[in-house]
């Protein structure tokens, strides 16, 4: 009998909707405090959860549940870079 794995569930910062972590994109602040995404989802750091649309980015911007979540202030030339990311995926 084969077993189901369990899949690891994460919520949005942006509508706050719990999903499979996979489907999520990950931003990180590494322990240098750099804040980057994290598309496989095995970079060192503290990490925060979005989905892939500049919707929920925008959302966890305006909310700041971004900044909560990282714990740190997030500088407007990331918050640029991270668009232009999710604009490519």
């Amino acid at each position: 009998m084969l077993r189901k794995r369990k899949l690891p569930m994460r919520m949005c910062l942006g509508c706050r909707e719990s999903k499979a972590k996979r489907e999520l994109i990950r931003v990180v602040r590494t322990p240098e405090g750099e804040i980057e995404l994290d598309f496989t989802g095995k970079k060192a750091g503290r990490g925060a959860y979005i989905c892939p649309s500049a919707d929920c980015l925008k959302k966890a911007i305006k909310g700041k549940g971004l900044a909560k979540s990282l714990e740190s202030p997030i500088p407007e030339h990331i918050i640029a870079t991270l668009k232009e990311q999710l604009d490519k995926e």
